[in-house]
C-alpha cells in the first residue's frame, strides 16, 4: 500500500504553489550521517553524479566534502531515482542534509511512490526524520515526511481543497 495517495497530496506536488524545487532535509545530521546516505546510494544502485562546479569527480567521502574550504564551491551529487526523477543533494553543512527535487518530475502516483520509497529508505538508514518543505524554506513548516514511529511517510500539514 502506498504511503501516500496522489489525488491527497497533488496540491503539496504543484510547482506554483511549493515552488518547482521545494527543499528535503534531515535536520541534526551528522558527517556520520552524510556518509551514511552516501553509502545508501552506492549500495542502491542509482545512477548518481557527483561534481565541483564544473568538474566531474569519484564521489569522496563525506569527511572530505564536508571540510572543504569556506570560499570552495558548494558541491552536489546528483541521484537519478529514474531516468527522468532525480534529486540534488548539496553539501552545505554537516548538521543538515539537503536535498531538492523537482516537483515537475514527481507526478502522479507512480512517481509519488519512488520519491517516498526514496525517502523512506534515507529516513531507515539514518533513523531519523526527512522532511520536505516549500522551495526556499527553513524546515520549520514541513508539509509531509519520513516518520521515524511510524515508518513511512505521512502528512504533516493539511492539504489544501482541490
Amino acid at each position: 500500500m502506498a504511503d501516500l495517495v496522489w489525488d491527497d497530496v497533488r496540491g503539496f506536488f504543484d510547482p506554483d504553489l511549493m515552488g518547482a524545487l521545494p527543499d528535503v532535509l534531515v535536520p541534526g545530521a551528522s558527517v556520520e550521517d552524510w556518509q551514511a546516505v552516501l553509502d545508501l546510494v552506492d549500495v542502491s544502485g542509482w545512477k548518481c553524479q557527483y561534481s565541483e562546479g564544473e568538474s566531474v569527480l569519484p564521489v569522496p567521502r563525506a569527511e572530505v566534502v564536508l571540510s572543504r574550504q569556506a570560499d570552495a564551491e558548494c558541491p552536489q551529487l546528483v541521484v537519478w531515482l529514474a531516468p527522468e526523477v532525480l534529486v540534488i543533494f548539496r553539501f552545505y553543512s554537516a548538521d543538515e542534509i539537503d536535498f531538492d527535487v523537482d516537483l515537475r518530475e514527481l507526478q502522479g502516483q507512480e512517481r509519488l511512490d519512488l520519491f517516498c520509497g526514496f525517502v523512506t529508505a534515507i529516513g531507515r538508514r539514518l533513523g531519523r526524520p526527512v522532511l520536505m518543505d516549500a522551495e526556499g524554506g527553513d524546515g520549520s513548516h514541513p508539509v509531509l515526511g519520513f516518520e521515524v514511529q511510524s515508518d513511512r511517510v505521512v502528512l504533516l500539514a493539511e492539504p489544501s481543497a482541490s
